[in-house]
């Protein structure tokens, strides 16, 4: 099957079929690294822990949101 006929079939599907091919595909091709993975594990963790001691301050989910919606 050729990509031609591939791309002529999926767009006879109906939207919900085509989405989930994009899905499929999107997925096929995220091959997360494991050695990043566990270092933002890592890092999260620390920040957390941080966090939870004290040693660093949490800001106001309406605090971020005006920042960032200047």
């Amino acid at each position: 099957m050729t990509i031609k006929n591939i791309k002529k079939s999926i767009l006879h599907l109906n939207p919900v079929e085509r989405i989930h091919i994009v899905e499929n595909i999107l997925d096929s091709l995220h091959k997360p690294d494991p050695e990043i993975e566990r270092a933002w594990i890592a890092e999260s963790e620390k920040r957390f822990s941080a966090y939870k001691k004290g040693k660093v301050k949490g800001i106001p989910f309406e605090t971020v949101k005006k920042q960032i919606f200047r």
